[in-house]
């Protein structure tokens, strides 16, 4: 199989502008802003065709408790607690009648469990007595849940059913900055910014394909420049090591060796 093609020059190809690009000294217009957010996003889906919310579940229900849990914990960890909380509690119905000892004992490990506890026991309650213990499927319904802001909600929305909705977490929000998307830190303007520059059938795919590209090329502490196929793109391209080799030594995931090869780096067989 041909190896996948990056539309933006590589790091090897081209050097990549970093500071001196026209979105980091303000100098890039709307139409400029508009279509290079455009290329990025085309170039995501390049690298990253089936992205997917990482988070294990099997109804609207649990990506919900399972998105709550999520909140200050990785998806690793959240799919190792809810086998267990799904086989005793596998609905609103009968996580509404759970004590909440019962469901702090599980959720433990995902910290912050007292208080997940309490919205998670809150929210399947309200469920049960409004909703018939079904989720939702309208924004402004699950915002009023116990537990649930608008990140949680475009999660449950855009993956439970199809509606699109772009998810600012932490992750999204740092890429989104560090590429001039957005200037802000509030969440809600940035999915409002980000909204009004990706056409909106593309947000829940894209919303993956950032959280993907957070998790195994730009870190928060030590981005791979060097070995980022978005580089040329980059506004902040020089906030991690420039030098390719130094920086594919950062790039993780399970589809790495085609992640370098855009990027223009080939690596040895070992």
């Amino acid at each position: 199989m041909a190896a996948p093609q990056s539309l933006t020059p590589s790091p090897v190809e081209s050097r990549p502008r970093g500071p001196r690009h026209p979105a980091a000294t303000g100098a890039e217009s709307r139409r400029g802003l508009v279509t290079r957010a455009r290329r990025m996003a085309r170039t995501l889906a390049v690298a990253y065709p089936e992205a997917y919310c990482e988070l294990t579940f099997r109804s609207p229900f649990q990506l919900l408790v399972a998105t709550v849990l999520s909140a200050q914990c990785t998806d690793v960890r959240v799919n190792q607690v809810t086998p267990e909380l799904f086989r005793r509690f596998p609905d609103a119905h009968a996580m509404a009648a759970a004590s909440l000892v019962e469901i702090e004992e599980i959720i433990r490990p995902t910290g912050f469990f007292r208080a997940k506890a309490a919205n998670i026991h809150a929210l399947s309650t309200q469920l049960v007595e409004h909703w018939d213990g079904e989720v939702p499927s309208r924004l402004e319904d699950l915002v009023a849940l116990p537990g649930v802001g608008r990140k949680t909600a475009n999660v449950v929305l855009g993956n439970a059913f199809d509606t699109p909705g772009l998810t600012i977490d932490t992750h999204f929000g740092r890429l989104a900055r560090r590429w001039k998307w957005t200037e802000s830190e509030d969440p809600v303007q940035v999915e409002k910014e980000v909204g009004e520059i990706i056409p909106r059938p593309e947000w829940t795919v894209l919303s993956h394909r950032i959280i993907f590209h957070g998790r195994r090329v730009c870190h928060s502490r030590r981005p791979a420049c060097g070995a980022c196929f978005l580089a040329a793109d980059c506004p902040s391209f020089g906030l991690g090591p420039t030098d390719p080799g130094t920086a594919a030594d950062l790039v993780k995931g399970e589809n790495r060796t085609e992640l370098l090869r855009l990027a223009g780096i080939e690596e040895e067989a070992q």
